[in-house]
């Protein structure tokens, strides 16, 4: 059976606030706004591929909230296809299930999981007149050749990204009474 990974959420369970946003209104305005019927999403991806898995990593990390959940189609024990998926379709490109059970694919996946981790900006901007078509173009065109980026260039895009993720998520872990750093 699989497991679906569940990234915790802050230390202090009565202590809502987001420490790398502390004093952020339109932040706080978000967490106010999430859907329940989205929220918890559950995001299928595939972690053997260097791309996939940094950028999971990176929202596991930022996941302190636990608006996010992780399940990785490549592990040996995956089996809980999303309704009206194939696992190649769960391989050709990011697909999601909402809470209230819809299955999503493509860009608004990147979408939502960047709202649930306080990354509104870059979903905002990907919902720019612009940006947007680029996006819906864009993202099938990388997906289909994601085994092709080298491991290198793929830390390098990532590393700052996970280590200040990881300063975030170890910050909204710390309360005013103890931090385990």
């Amino acid at each position: 059976m699989v497991v679906l990974r569940d990234t915790p959420r802050s230390g202090n369970a009565g202590n809502t606030s987001n420490a790398g946003n502390a004093g952020n209104t339109r932040y706080d305005s978000f967490k106010a706004t999430m859907d329940p019927a989205i929220y918890p999403l559950t995001l299928y991806y595939e972690s053997a591929c260097p791309l996939c898995n940094a950028e999971m990593s990176n929202l596991m990390l930022r996941n302190t909230e636990g608006h996010l959940r992780f399940a990785d189609v490549s592990a040996p024990d995956f089996a809980h296809l999303p309704a009206g998926a194939t696992m190649q379709d769960l391989l050709a490109l990011i697909h999601a299930r909402t809470a209230d059970g819809r299955v999503l694919k493509g860009v608004e996946v990147f979408r939502l999981a960047y709202e649930a981790v306080g990354l509104g900006w870059v979903s905002g901007a990907m919902r720019l007149p612009l940006l947007r078509p680029l996006a819906e173009w864009g993202y099938p065109v990388l997906a289909r050749n994601r085994h092709r980026i080298p491991r290198g260039l793929v830390r390098l895009m990532f590393e700052g990204a996970v280590r200040r993720a990881a300063e975030r998520s170890a910050a909204a872990r710390c309360d005013a009474t103890s931090c385990p750093r």
